[in-house]
């Protein structure tokens, strides 16, 4: 292992390099290339990882929404297309009964689904906008980006208070431009709510976007006289949950309640948002999965090529060999000095691509981080998988080494001597 610290040694490496610069730098690209893509494959998939992370933070993501629909079979002495309205006490049904739910909102809404938005006026201007009647657990679902104020509490709903939270379209149709609406009244369906919060859109928002107005749910009961019913509830299951079979023993459940048929699948509609972010997850992860094949299948290319061209420089080189064979070179010698050509190569393409990657993701950071309609942030790579990807260049610099340096031990000195 001197050798490799001998001056000579590097010496004769980087002379074959100058002799031989165009086609050298031509085989470096290869692994170049492969680390660089890598690097920026990962980078990505992770940033979009972020991405999405970032955009359901603070969400229920194992989750369904279920509302009632109109039975699509005869059952029970009941005909078919039977409206099926939820009731509060649904709620408390599937909390206390199915196993593996965390906690049930029921939600209530003008304005959505096809239905008429109610009026909202302040002083001389006046819009239709949707309003929803919830409990303040609903920020558990989909979290509110809270602008000014607050959002619902609990003593909204014990005291039946009159009060609304306003999304910023709202803010901005309703009020002047520099006026602040917290502690002000506007008058929804002709009754007056004091504003105490703003929220910003979110983009986990489903219905709500920013023309919303939130009151709380017992004093929507009273001013739209909606009783006991409901529009519709949203399911939280605990993390690590089942969300597929939480939903089938939902619905079985709620099928027994109202006298619906057991095969009886129009009768509810749900959304499983639960099974939905598990296909966004898997995705992701077939992302990073097929950046990990195709970037390591790219070095290989690269390394392989960087093979290719050391043996064409043994052949070149086959009476210099001789000579030093002739000399006093060991054949551990001759097949050390190649192997560590070999490798050299490789960690300089490496090097080259892995500080090139870093660049890159930075300028794909810069031009994406004031992107808010795409899931994409802070794009990186780990340490393990920089030090997995040089591992792997480092052994197969090595291997791929072997095969030149074979070559060039297995020459006779006599033989390399007489080459023109």
């Amino acid at each position: 292992m001197k050798f490799i610290f001998t001056r000579d040694t590097w010496q004769e490496i980087f002379g074959a390099i100058r002799k031989n610069k165009m086609r050298t730098a031509i085989t470096i690209i290869g692994v170049f290339w492969g680390i660089l893509l890598f690097i920026v494959l990962q980078g990505a998939a992770k940033g979009m990882e972020n991405g999405f992370d970032n955009a359901f933070k603070g969400m229920a993501t194992n989750s369904i929404f279920l509302w009632g629909q109109q039975t699509g079979m005869p059952h029970g002495g009941f005909n078919r297309n039977r409206s099926i309205r939820l009731e509060l006490s649904d709620t408390d049904r599937i909390a206390n009964q199915i196993e593996g739910v965390d906690f049930v909102a029921p939600r209530n809404a003008r304005g959505v689904f096809g239905g008429a938005a109610p009026l909202v006026v302040n002083d001389t201007k006046s819009g239709s906008y949707k309003v929803f009647g919830d409990y303040p657990i609903i920020d558990k679902i989909a979290r509110k980006k809270i602008r000014k104020g607050r959002f619902l509490n609990q003593k909204d709903i014990d005291e039946n208070r009159k009060i609304c939270v306003i999304g910023e379209r709202v803010l901005t149709e309703l009020f002047d431009k520099d006026e602040d609406p917290i502690g002000q009244y506007i008058k929804i369906s002709n009754v007056y709510f004091q504003v105490v919060g703003v929220y910003k859109e979110n983009t986990t928002d489903f219905f709500e976007g920013d023309d919303s107005v939130f009151i709380p749910f017992t004093t929507f009961k009273k001013v739209y006289n909606s009783g006991n019913r409901i529009s519709w509830m949203v399911i939280a299951g605990y993390p690590d949950e089942d969300i597929v079979q939480v939903e089938t023993k939902v619905k079985a459940l709620l099928k027994r309640r109202y006298s619906v048929h057991p095969d009886d699948e129009r009768a509810f509609g749900s959304a499983n948002f639960g099974e939905m972010f598990g296909k966004i997850t898997g995705f992701v992860k077939g992302l990073k999965f097929t950046a990990l094949v195709v970037g390591i299948a790219t070095i290989l290319a690269g390394v392989i090529a960087i093979g290719n061209i050391l043996l064409i420089t043994v052949k070149e080189r086959t009476k210099e060999i001789g000579i030093r064979r002739a000399l006093g070179a060991t054949p551990g010698e001759i097949r050390g000095q190649i192997i560590l050509e070999s490798v050299f190569l490789t960690l300089l393409a490496g090097t080259l691509g892995i500080t090139t990657g870093g660049v890159s993701l930075r300028l794909i950071n810069s031009i994406t981080q004031n992107l808010d309609d795409f899931p994409f942030l802070n794009p990186t790579v780990s340490i393990q998988y920089i030090g997995m990807a040089l591992l792997i260049m480092i052994t197969l610099g090595s291997l791929i080494g072997l095969i030149p340096a074979q070559r060039a031990v297995s020459v006779r000195p006599i033989e390399a001597l007489r080459e023109e």
